[in-house]
């Protein structure tokens, strides 16, 4: 079962993120990572003699058993790297979870504009937010949220109202409901877009989990749209990652006499856009997106990866049509071996997408 070897390196103390992706680009796969010899995981940067150590000593293999069987029974699965749904825009921040828990659709790629703000909103901040997450719902855009109360609440809401796509963003395990009061929104969100969390099954919502919730936010969008922060929120975190990102960081103004506001309010004296109607978020997002309320349908992510010589060669077969594995290597006179890490190399990229029965394509 290979969410054995996903959940289980991943557990190992002393493997973050980043060292994951170094020993799946040098492995191909966490089972042969964990499989390896003390010498050959020396030789990828990161990987101290304690986190050696840690592997050979097996305690993963514990927790790793026991979350497969959790998750067996959760209502969740597990999107890896290496998935056909895997959200090819996290791939461009800098240390993508390599897995994520996922209940209902996910997506590789779609259109999405983030709305965060503050839990504490003013009915002025719930209605602006209602009727945005409405209006680009109906215009084929999906919302990011955090499914935190206030603005994040009123964001899923109105993407549910405009009869679109919502994805809620959990900081804590994909099975625990929070805030409790929300286990009706929980399910719709599921039911008609998805749930997503990198926390283990049973993770409680700490508070030192939210920034990491909110670089996920983020990188799913396309921009980050701002309701109600106070100075120091959270919801300023994640618009200082959508800049670290690349991404367009949009804001509501705000009362100048709410405490609630000034955050947002700065944001706009420091170069958000403001935003009043929905036409000023959509003018902004990529691609020929349909401003007359018709449904815009799902857009691949503009984007730049490098590529070795061997690799832009793949890239170039695909990009002329989607291609089986075998005739990959029969076109290209690579070995199995080769062929088969070549592909994850430029899937971890975000240059090309599996495709059922071992066919691959390029991104988008």
């Amino acid at each position: 079962m290979e969410e054995f070897y996903w959940l289980g390196l991943k557990a190992v103390p002393g493997i973050g993120n980043v060292t994951f992706r170094r020993l799946l680009e040098r492995f191909d796969a966490p089972g042969a990572a964990l499989a390896a010899s003390p010498s050959e995981l020396a030789g990828v940067r990161g990987m101290t003699p304690a986190v050696v150590g840690a592997i050979r000593e097996g305690s993963w293999k514990r927790f790793a058993d026991e979350e497969c069987r959790r998750l067996a029974g959760s209502g969740a699965r597990l999107v890896t790297f290496v998935s056909a749904d895997y959200p090819k825009s996290l791939f461009e921040i800098p240390d993508p979870p390599p897995f994520l828990y996922v209940r209902g659709e996910l997506r590789s790629s779609e259109l999405a504009v983030a709305i965060v703000g503050s839990r504490r909103a003013t009915s002025y901040g719930l209605l602006a937010t209602g009727r945005l997450a409405e209006a680009l719902a109906g215009h084929g855009v999906a919302v990011i949220s955090g499914m935190a109360r206030g603005i994040d609440t009123a964001a899923h809401k109105g993407a549910l109202q405009g009869g679109g796509r919502t994805v809620g963003v959990l900081g804590c395990g994909i099975d625990k409901v929070y805030p409790p009061e929300n286990r009706t929104l929980f399910e719709a969100v599921s039911e008609t877009g998805c749930l997503v969390s990198e926390f283990s099954l049973g993770t409680l919502p700490l508070a030192e989990n939210f920034p990491r919730r909110n670089r996920i936010i983020s990188g799913l969008s396309r921009g980050v749209l701002v309701v109600e922060a106070a100075e120091n929120s959270g919801s300023l975190i994640t618009a200082q990652f959508a800049l670290e990102h690349g991404r367009d960081v949009f804001a509501v103004p705000g009362n100048i006499s709410f405490a609630a506001c000034r955050g947002s309010n700065r944001l706009i004296k420091q170069g958000a856009k403001l935003v009043d109607c929905v036409e000023d978020i959509l003018e902004e997002l990529p691609g020929p997106l349909a401003l007359n309320g018709e449904h815009a349908p799902e857009q691949a992510v503009a984007r730049t990866f490098s590529l070795t010589p061997r690799e832009a060669a793949v890239y170039e077969l695909l990009a002329r049509s989607s291609l089986h594995i075998d005739d990959i290597i029969a076109q290209t006179e690579l070995t199995a071996g080769e062929v088969s890490s070549m592909l994850l190399h430029l899937e971890l990229k975000g240059a090309i997408t599996p495709l059922p029965g071992k066919h691959f394509a390029v991104a988008g």
